[in-house]
C-alpha cells in the first residue's frame, strides 16, 4: 500500500524496519488539557460532530512536536456507540472517516508530512465503562450483555475498519486490545479489508513477571497469533503502565517476530471516584532505549502523554 498523498514517501512498515519511528502521545488528553470536555459516552468521538477543528489543532500539536504519526479521533466511533448519540449508520461511518480527513488537514496545515493511523478501539471502548480493561465481554459468565464471540467482533471491527481504510488511512492501529479472543476478530477483519494494521495490546505484568493480557492470559500467546500474518505491521502494548513496557517488549518482539509499537500512559492513574489523575509522571527517557534495544520501533504515548512530552522524546530518539 503506498503512503496517502501528503503522507511520507514509502510506507510506514518500511520506515519501521530502517529506524525507529515517533508516533503521537494522548489525543483525548490532550483534548482535555486544551479545555474540552470528553466526559460523555463517545469520549473524543464527540469532537468529531461538536467541534472538528479542535481535532485538527490537537493533531497540529503533535505534528509541531516531532510526531510522524497520528491516530486518529475514531477510538470510540463506532456505529453502535454513535446510534446511542441518535445518529443513523451513514452518519456515523461517515464520521469514523472524517476522522482521517482531519488528520490530513492537520498535516496541510502544518506543511509536516506524517503517516495516518486510523484507531480501532476495542469492543469495550463503546460500552464506555472501562470494560477495555478488563474484556470481561468475552466471558462467557458476562451478565451485563451477549458474550461477544470471534465472528461477531470480527464483523463489529470489519465495518469501522473499511470506512477508515476508505478514507485513506495509512494503517490501522487495533489497539488498547484486552483479550486474546479479540486479538484472533481484529486480525480476521484486517485480512478481510486488506490494509496494513498494528496489534496493540493492554497488559500488565503479573507478580511473577508474566506479561498479560488484561484477561488474564499471557500475552505471549496473544502477539503469537500475529506471526507470519500479511499485513501485520507491528505488534506491542499501549495504554499501560510505563514501568511495565520494557517486559512487554522483549515478550512482543519474541512472541512475534515483528518490530513493535509502544505508547504507554505517563505513569499517572486516573481516580474513577474523584474524576481525576493522581500519582506523578514516570515516563523515563531512559527507559526508552532499553525499550529501543529490545525491539520497539514505532514509540509514543497513550495517555497524559502530550505534544511536551512527545517532542522530549522524539530529540530523544533523534527524529
Amino acid at each position: 500500500m503506498s503512503a496517502a498523498p501528503g503522507g511520507p514517501a514509502g510506507t510506514l512498515a518500511e520506515a519501521l524496519a530502517a529506524r525507529t519511528v515517533v508516533l503521537d502521545g494522548g489525543l483525548a488528553t490532550h483534548l482535555q488539557t486544551r479545555g474540552h470536555d470528553l466526559s460523555g459516552e463517545l469520549w473524543s468521538a464527540s469532537l468529531l460532530t461538536d467541534d472538528p477543528g479542535a481535532v485538527r489543532d490537537a493533531h497540529a500539536d503533535y505534528l509541531r512536536a516531532g510526531a510522524e504519526v497520528l491516530v486518529t479521533a475514531s477510538y470510540q466511533a463506532s456505529v453502535a456507540g454513535f446510534a446511542h448519540a441518535g445518529l443513523d449508520g451513514a452518519t456515523a461511518l461517515g464520521l469514523v472517516a472524517r476522522s482521517v480527513l482531519l488528520a490530513r488537514e492537520a498535516c496541510e496545515d502544518t506543511g509536516v508530512q506524517a503517516w495516518v493511523a486510523g484507531s480501532v478501539g476495542p469492543y469495550g471502548a463503546v460500552l464506555a465503562g472501562g470494560q477495555e480493561y478488563t474484556g470481561d465481554y468475552v466471558d462467557p459468565a458476562w451478565t451485563d450483555g451477549p458474550t461477544l464471540t470471534v465472528p461477531a467482533l470480527r464483523a463489529f471491527h470489519r465495518e469501522r475498519m473499511e470506512a477508515l481504510a476508505g478514507a485513506g488511512a495509512d494503517v490501522l492501529a487495533c489497539e488498547t486490545v484486552p483479550a486474546a479472543t479479540e486479538v484472533e476478530a481484529l486480525l480476521l477483519a484486517a485480512g478481510d479489508v486488506g490494509v496494513p494494521v498494528w496489534l496493540s495490546l493492554t497488559t500488565v505484568v503479573d507478580e511473577d513477571g508474566v506479561v498479560r493480557t488484561r484477561r488474564g492470559e499471557e500475552a505471549a500467546d496473544a502477539f503469537a497469533m500475529a506471526r507470519g500474518v500479511s499485513g501485520v505491521v507491528a505488534v506491542g502494548v499501549n495504554c499501560c503502565d510505563p514501568a511495565g513496557v520494557g517486559a512487554a517488549v522483549e515478550v512482543a518482539a519474541a512472541a512475534s517476530g515483528l518490530p513493535v509499537v509502544v505508547y504507554p500512559n505517563s505513569g499517572e492513574t486516573w481516580d474513577a471516584a474523584a474524576r481525576g489523575w493522581v500519582g506523578e509522571p514516570d515516563l523515563d527517557l531512559g527507559a526508552v532505549d532499553g525499550w529501543v534495544t529490545g525491539g520497539a520501533r514505532l514509540v509514543g504515548g497513550c495517555c497524559r502523554v502530550g505534544p511536551d512530552q512527545v517532542a522530549q522524546l522524539a530529540r530523544h530518539l533523534g527524529g
